[in-house]
């Protein structure tokens, strides 16, 4: 693994963090850190979680009052509608909620996901084809669709009124489509942080304050209504944070906030079956449990299968059902841990023996073996172990399809869209994107990726930092202080948890833990305190060549294990303590 910097935040001003009242000083120093530099601004991110306060009214973002009008129409004529999502936990989620709302009002929908495999991301021209030919006149999408500029002028010549709601960024040109729900768009009041599945919630929120005022704003409607989109916050929460979207925004902590209160109450059948091959406990999922329990879960059923499987598991309506879709997105997860292992390494091996590493500034991988579904773990993998950004592609006969990961100095997406002439589609994030190439271009894509790469990242000193939020002794690193972190709940993306720094701790015991003996356990003793262990997730390299004292970076958290709660480290770093 690559050496990593550790950065410390400075510490607030004493006269500052008096002002904090009701919290630790070291809560409100990592409340400074985090831009919160009042006491009502703390106050604010700590509690808020009245999402139409923090969001307004959705009614307001671009081409929102088009899209209702047409939904509504569909649905008063009989029209049949088609929810056309995306393979991931976030547009397995956002189908999942587009369905149930508009099955509540009563309209002729269904629901499409392409296979990964056989269609790839987002519309495809055939498909949609065939649901015309189905019979469908609307077809709404919900995380993908912004960059379908031709596949959205063949819906329309196939007869489909089309309704784009996405939250990808914005190509150069716009598709032609009845009604674009994105809040990237410049002209968008929208709030640009939200996940496909959040853009899909203010969609619902939308119709349902419509169809609120049209039945004269009586009070059993709107507990009716509100009564929906409760129910669909779980929903919201999963993608969210499934998708890595910002956790430090008033409206996504709101939307996670109140999902995670949904999911704890286990309501879903398909959450809580889902809950339980994942071993998380009723009334104690954090944010946490979502990107490690249940997301790859959801994710892994597009990954190697049918994302449909996903959908049916969250839209089941009994425990029976829900349990047989819970134990196939098991069984998928842990063939795509195993397969994921396997690929990392045999491209990391060939990487290693045919590309010097050491001045590489992107990574750039063929594999004829991968598993379609896997190659951005493996691409986001590889970039963890580098810090470079990496292309991982799936070498087909007529395409190529690839997964891009990056790091926060190379904005991925920009650099593709400069390739664009060259590609046969692609989208995504600064950090993360997606692309098809045919196999004649590859040679040329890897080259001009590799030129871009080296013109922005030449000279930087590329290597991952750890921003630390304080440095503690180890006493300070108590039961208390671990209690006292969930206020910062939920974290995640752009709200990380507290990371703490100690220095100078003896090591007493250390071994490999895990399948694959990747991860490490050690216990640790300083400052005349018990000793106390520690797990160090993808550290298990350090096994055997841990000195005697070392630097740590960590998270303080409570395990729990057989009923009983016990104070953890979980080790972000490792460093000699000489080197400090």
């Amino acid at each position: 693994m690559i050496s990593k910097k550790w950065k410390v935040a400075p510490p607030a001003p004493p006269s500052l963090l008096r002002q904090y009242k009701g919290m630790s000083q070291v809560v409100a120093q990592l409340l400074y850190n985090r831009g919160l530099q009042t006491p009502d601004e703390a106050y604010h991110f700590l509690y808020d979680r009245d999402v139409a306060s923090t969001s307004g009214d959705p009614r307001h973002m671009k081409d929102m009052q088009k899209a209702v009008s047409r939904i509504r129409k569909a649905i008063k004529d009989g029209e049949a509608i088609v929810v056309y999502g995306d393979f991931d936990a976030d547009g397995v989620t956002s189908t999942t909620l587009m369905m149930e709302v508009l099955t509540k009002l009563k309209a002729n929908v269904s629901a499409y996901i392409p296979h990964r495999v056989d269609e790839g991301y987002g519309l495809n021209t055939p498909a949609l084809q065939e649901i015309a030919a189905n019979g469908a006149k609307l077809v709404i999408t919900v995380d993908c669709g912004i960059r379908a500029v031709q596949e959205v002028d063949d819906a329309n010549a196939v007869g489909l009124d089309m309704i784009i709601t996405d939250h990808h960024s914005i190509g150069p040109e716009l598709p032609r489509a009845y009604a674009v729900v994105n809040p990237q768009q410049v002209d968008c009041s929208g709030d640009k942080n939200l996940a496909g599945v959040g853009v899909a919630f203010m969609t619902a929120r939308a119709l349902l304050l419509d169809a609120l005022e049209r039945n004269g704003k009586n009070k059993k409607h709107a507990r009716i209504y509100k009564s929906i989109l409760d129910d669909l916050l779980d929903l919201v929460a999963i993608g969210t944070v499934a998708d890595v979207m910002n956790l430090n925004t008033p409206t996504n902590r709101a939307l996670v906030r109140q999902g995670l209160d949904i999911i704890n109450q286990a309501k879903r059948p398909g959450i809580r079956a889902l809950m339980d091959v994942a071993g998380l406990k009723k009334g104690s999922v954090t944010a946490m449990g979502i990107g490690f329990g249940l997301g790859p879960r959801i994710n892994a059923a597009g990954r190697l299968d049918s994302a449909i499987e996903a959908y049916k598991l969250l839209s089941a309506q009994d425990d029976d059902d829900a349990q047989k879709y819970a134990d196939r997105l098991q069984n998928f997860n842990k063939k795509r841990q195993h397969l994921t292992r396997e690929s990392q390494e045999r491209i990391r091996t060939n990487l290693e023996t045919t590309v010097n590493l050491d001045d590489a500034q992107l990574l750039f991988a063929v594999d004829d073996h991968i598993v379609a579904g896997i190659v951005g773990l493996v691409a986001g993998r590889l970039t963890e172990e580098f810090y470079r950004p990496t292309v991982v592609v799936e070498k087909g006969e007529d395409e190529c399809h690839a997964s891009c990961r990056s790091i926060p100095q190379f904005h991925i997406t920009q650099a593709l869209d400069e390739c664009a002439d060259i590609l046969v589609r692609h989208g995504g994030h600064a950090m993360a994107a997606g692309l098809t190439v045919r196999p004649e271009n590859l040679e040329l894509l890897q080259a001009r990726l590799q030129e871009k790469a080296s013109a922005v990242l030449d000279g930087l000193d590329l290597r991952p930092t750890i921003e630390v939020d304080m440095e503690l002794n180890l006493s300070e690193a108590n039961m208390d202080l671990a209690k006292e972190l969930a206020v910062l709940e939920p974290t995640g993306h752009a709200n990380e948890r507290a990371v703490f720094m100690t220095r100078n701790l003896e090591v007493l015991e250390t071994k490999t833990v895990g399948a694959d003996k990747s991860h490490l356990k050690v216990k640790l003793v300083g400052d005349g305190e018990p000793p106390i262990d520690c797990i160090g997730f993808r550290l298990g390299h350090w096994a055997h060549d841990l000195p005697r004292f070392v630097d740590v970076v960590y998270n303080l958290e409570i395990n729990e294990w057989q009923g009983r709660r016990n104070l953890q480290l979980n080790l972000r770093d490792i460093r000699p303590a000489e080197e400090a």
